[in-house]
């Protein structure tokens, strides 16, 4: 079936896949959405195909996301991971991963967890965004901005607006699909009339 998709997909079978089964689906579960946020941080400067395709690796070198034993990580554990030619062999990205895995499990301690303070800057709900294009899709939000913020004070590394932007529109706090992807209106957007 030859289906309307948002042009960044391509044609590539993996990055068409993920664009028709998980982005910007609305996450809720706290560990999936530590998982995303540290390959979102992962991908700074890089393509998001490069880490769609390391995704499996990551998900084995770092224990299945496990912020538990990512928040233990030691010296030696971070020598593997730096060796690992599956991932993104960046120092302070892998220091990242444990840091974040730290303030995560400070999070879990509150009322409602994780996915709770990051949802509640879009106030509970995906934004419904109709963008015609992708040149109007923004690189960064007031919103993602103050979740940025918050995210920065907590702990959290790796984490700008515009890793925050991304983030929010994998994980379906905005429906970013445009409007003629047939995406769009099964994620609860409406086509112009």
């Amino acid at each position: 079936m030859n289906r309307q998709r948002c042009a960044w997909c391509g044609t590539d079978p993996l990055y068409q896949d993920y664009h028709d089964q998980e982005w910007g689906v609305p996450l809720h579960d706290d560990r999936r959405l530590f998982e995303m946020l540290i390959l979102d941080g992962a991908q700074a400067g890089l393509s998001w195909l490069t880490i769609l395709r390391k995704r499996e690796n990551y998900r084995r070198a770092f224990d299945q996301f496990d912020p538990e034993k990512i928040a233990s990580y030691d010296e030696a554990k971070m020598a593997e991971l730096l060796a690992n030619p599956g991932i993104v062999r960046n120092r302070l990205k892998i220091k990242s991963a444990i840091a974040n895995a730290r303030a995560y499990l400070r999070i879990q301690e509150r009322p409602g967890g994780f996915s709770m303070l990051l949802w509640r800057h879009v106030d509970g709900q995906p934004k419904q965004n109709a963008w015609q294009s992708m040149a109007e899709l923004p690189a960064r939000t007031p919103e993602s901005e103050a979740m940025s913020r918050e995210l920065q004070q907590l702990g959290f590394n790796f984490v700008g607006p515009t890793i925050c932007y991304a983030f929010m529109q994998a994980a379906g706090m905005v429906n970013d699909h445009v409007t003629d992807c047939f995406r769009h209106r099964e994620l609860g957007g409406k086509r112009d009339k």
